[in-house]
């Protein structure tokens, strides 16, 4: 007996960053144990599903030298970082890997305490996206009130 499949449930597959690069907005975030490194990369996720062109891509693989990651970051249309906090661990990494950041960004310049927590509200998330997105030119397909 054949299931119907409900095409709403199914995972949203994003674009191969690897294959695509020279069409996307590569994003780098932080992804630090404090509440303004969770934002960061929390707020790459929003701009990766909700924006357009855009992917996600890990901070981590370029600092251990992937030469896969290291190919998207030089190949990417544009290059945007989101740290958490004013060290800047994200972009020294895409700075030491020779990946030239088009946009960088600081959640603490938004605003946000960095706390020792990583409960944060999605208001922040949205808070940082939408400007971030607008700094960039980029249309995100979200309801600006959480």
């Amino acid at each position: 007996m054949a299931e119907n499949v409900d095409m709403e449930k199914l995972p949203k597959f994003l674009p191969s960053c690897h294959k695509e690069a020279e069409n996307l907005d590569i994003i780098f975030t932080c992804s630090g144990a404090a509440s303004v490194g969770k934002i960061g990369h929390e707020v790459g996720v929003l701009l990766t599903k909700a924006g357009q062109n855009a992917r996600l891509c890990c901070t981590t693989a370029v600092a251990a030298g992937s030469e896969m990651h290291l190919d998207i970051g030089k190949r990417a249309r544009r290059v945007i970082v989101i740290d958490g906090c004013p060290m800047k661990c994200a972009t020294k990494v895409m700075e030491k890997a020779g990946i030239k950041v088009d946009y960088s960004f600081t959640v603490t310049d938004f605003g946000m305490a960095k706390q020792p927590t990583l409960d944060i509200s999605d208001e922040d998330v949205l808070k940082v996206a939408l400007a971030i997105a607008e700094k960039v030119g980029m249309k995100l397909n979200v309801n600006s009130k959480p």
